[in-house]
This record gives structure tokens, sequence and C-alpha cells, in this order.
């Protein structure tokens, strides 16, 4: 079998938009949702509970957070809800499903 081009050429696609495709074909979040959840962390949650809490993996719609002490993982857990609303505005809906909150000191 011999290669041959594509009948008609392709038009350049952004990178974004194939990482994209690539990584929900594999069950993965998005690109562009991962890179608007880790760097809009502190305007998705707000200036003080990014000082103490940051994104650590989005996989399976499960988003990891680490926290440095466990009086702000435990109020990350009643936030919960309001977590995932937040962030379904900012990087669209459904990417987050679950929050899992662990403490991991600075």
């Amino acid at each position: 079998m011999t290669w041959r081009p594509p009948k008609e050429p392709s038009e350049p696609r952004r990178l974004g938009a194939s990482l994209d495709r690539i990584t929900s074909s594999l069950g993965a979040p998005t690109a562009t949702a991962l890179h608007t959840i880790f760097e809009r962390w502190p305007d998705i949650v707000g200036p003080s509970i990014a000082a103490h809490a940051r994104p650590l993996t989005l996989r399976r719609g499960a988003l990891t957070i680490a926290t440095d002490q466990p009086g702000w993982a435990t109020q990350l857990t009643y936030l919960e809800h309001d977590l995932k609303r937040r962030i379904d505005e900012v990087a669209g809906p459904g990417e987050v499903i679950r929050v899992k909150v662990v403490v991991r000191p600075k």
C-alpha cells in the first residue's frame, strides 16, 4: 500500500484544538480546561483560598486540590459544590465532577 496525500488539503488547526481532540478521545480533560483551571486558579477560588490551596491533578473528572493546613482542607470540602459551579463557569461544564482535598504543606 502506498501513502497518498489527502484529496483536499486540510486547513491548519490551532494546537489547543488538536490537543483537546486527542485528550478527549482518551477520556481525559481537555487541554484548554486544564490550562484554565491551573492558570486561573486564583480567579476561580479567590486570593485568600489560592494562598493556601492549589490544584494538583485532574483525572477522570476528579480534581485533587492540595492545601497547606487541615482547616483549609475542611473548608474546601464544604465548598465542593461552589467550587464545581465556579469551575464550570470558567473552564466549561462537566470538566470537574468531584473534588478531592489533600493536606500537603508547602
